[in-house]
């Protein structure tokens, strides 16, 4: 399985690169690549400006369709993925952790894709034919709430800075 992270957004609203922020002595994306370097057998980072990321050590790629969001991110790294199968996430999420991961991987059997459905809403796809995991469908409430949230404003970051879920945990 490919693990695919998604870095090219424009972080206008933060006003700069989430991916690098640090919590607790650790910038997120070195932490996503060490989660998905003990879970998965490639990894691919999607970003648009591809030397920020060379000293990380992971295949880094740029959008073949440039401006085209998340989406395109999405088709760019399942274009350059070698494996049959890929799991998906965004460079602005510091507390995913191999639960949550796992739980999703174990789903994916006869669908396009899995998407959690927690709190009223899907987290973070587009429509396709998928699987869906409701809260009732995971083991802890918590730790996939965790796991799903993501840095997009300097509120977001002081709301994370301010968790006491701060402290990175052991992978």
């Amino acid at each position: 399985m490919t693990g695919i992270i998604l870095a090219g957004g424009k972080n206008r609203r933060m006003g700069f690169n989430k991916a690098f922020i640090d919590i607790g002595g650790q910038r997120i994306i070195q932490r996503t690549i060490g989660l998905f370097r003990e879970l998965f057998d490639e990894i691919i980072l999607v970003a648009n400006n591809l030397a920020e990321y060379e000293e990380l050590n992971v295949k880094v790629v740029s959008d073949i369709f440039k401006d085209a969001g998340s989406l395109g991110g999405i088709y760019t790294g399942l274009f350059h993925a070698s494996s049959e199968y890929s799991f998906v996430a965004a460079c602005d999420m510091p507390f995913l952790n191999k639960e949550a991961i796992s739980k999703v991987n174990m789903a994916a059997k006869d669908t396009n894709a899995v998407v959690p459905f927690i709190l009223g809403r899907y987290h973070p796809l587009h429509k396709i034919k998928i699987t869906r995991l409701d809260e009732k469908d995971w083991f802890s409430n918590e730790k996939i709430l965790l796991s799903l949230d993501n840095i997009n404003t300097r509120e977001d970051l002081d709301r994370i800075v301010q968790s006491p879920h701060f402290i990175p945990h052991k992978i």
